[in-house]
């Protein structure tokens, strides 16, 4: 019987499969190690404190303000932009034995020198309970993602491409929080946001590859399992491209202009979509290949029905 799909001028892909894998394992230890040593630097969301929007009437010289904030009530304030060069969102951490009351008026203070007509829009004041809860709810969200992307992976597809795809989302959400422990990056609820973003984006571009290495499983009869997979990121690597590619230049755009009140977010979506678009190569896919995966695994299940094996009784 002819082969239905010719695996003939497909990329061996896997050939580069060991060493890459290698040095995502070490990336994902330098991260482990970084996240044990150096932590990560929760933000407001987090830690708890006091945000307050300013408007100025003129554009706020934020080097200026910082330096006027900079004694022991409110030190360590974070000055920033957002939406346009007037308007100022200034963050405080909470201190022990001083009022939040206390630090507003010190800051509305401190802008009222720069600018008389400053005006006060906002001031949100997070608990450090209320911190901590969305700490280990955020905690949380992530890990029961995994282990509902495993169950369903396990239910479309096969034990081992179910695997393969925890392996690289995990991969991917370590190297991220890795990347933000190591440049001490503040994480916010917004860089939440991008890493949860990061998971559904890496499972999607994993997805494909897996429905399209099954598909070839049933197809490619004579074909080894390393053929097949090479066969099938061939076929999709111009959706990969288009995809990611398309993709990355939003974010390279939100990045440089989006502001700093997203570029936490977009600095996790940035590393978290590189790394994702590789690992669903040379983690999830070359990880199925090492536990095994084969033609008989993605065959589906032949169901006897009742009688089948009788003879029939012609009248």
């Amino acid at each position: 019987m002819l082969q239905i799909l010719s695996f003939k001028g497909s990329v061996n892909f896997l050939r580069h499969a060991l060493p890459i894998s290698i040095m995502s394992l070490i990336l994902v230890v330098l991260s482990l190690v970084c996240l044990a040593t150096k932590g990560i630097n929760w933000g407001l969301d987090f830690t708890g404190g006091t945000s307050i929007q300013l408007t100025f009437s003129k554009p706020a010289d934020l080097s200026s303000l910082r330096d006027t904030l900079d004694n022991e009530i409110i030190a360590g304030a974070v000055v920033q932009n957002f939406g346009s060069s007037r308007d100022v969102v200034v963050r405080l951490q909470t201190k022990e034995g001083v009022k939040s009351d206390d630090q507003v008026k010190l800051v509305l203070s401190a802008a009222k020198a720069q600018d008389p007509a400053v005006e006060q829009k906002s001031v949100e004041f997070v608990g450090p309970q209320v911190g901590k809860e969305l700490a280990e709810q955020g905690s949380l969200a992530v890990l029961v993602a995994l282990i509902c992307i495993l169950l369903y992976v396990s239910f479309r597809f096969e034990w081992r491409l179910s695997l393969g795809a925890v392996a690289a989302l995990a991969h991917d959400v370590t190297v991220t929080l890795g990347l933000f422990s190591f440049l001490q990056l503040e994480f916010d609820l917004t860089v939440l946001a991008g890493v949860l973003t990061v998971v559904g984006y890496s499972l999607n571009d994993t997805i494909v590859v897996f429905d399209r290495i099954r598909e070839n499983f049933l197809k490619m009869r004579k074909a080894t399992p390393t053929e097949v997979v090479n066969t099938s990121i061939t076929q999709t690597m111009s959706r990969t491209i288009i995809t990611t590619g398309t993709t990355i230049i939003t974010v390279i755009a939100l990045f440089l202009k989006g502001g700093t009140l997203i570029h936490g977010f977009a600095t996790s979506l940035l590393m978290g979509i590189t790394v994702g678009t590789y690992s669903s190569i040379y983690v999830a896919s070359f990880l199925a290949i090492k536990l095994g995966i084969c033609r008989e695994h993605m065959m589906p299940v032949q169901v006897e029905k009742e009688g089948a094996d009788q003879p029939s009784i012609m009248p």
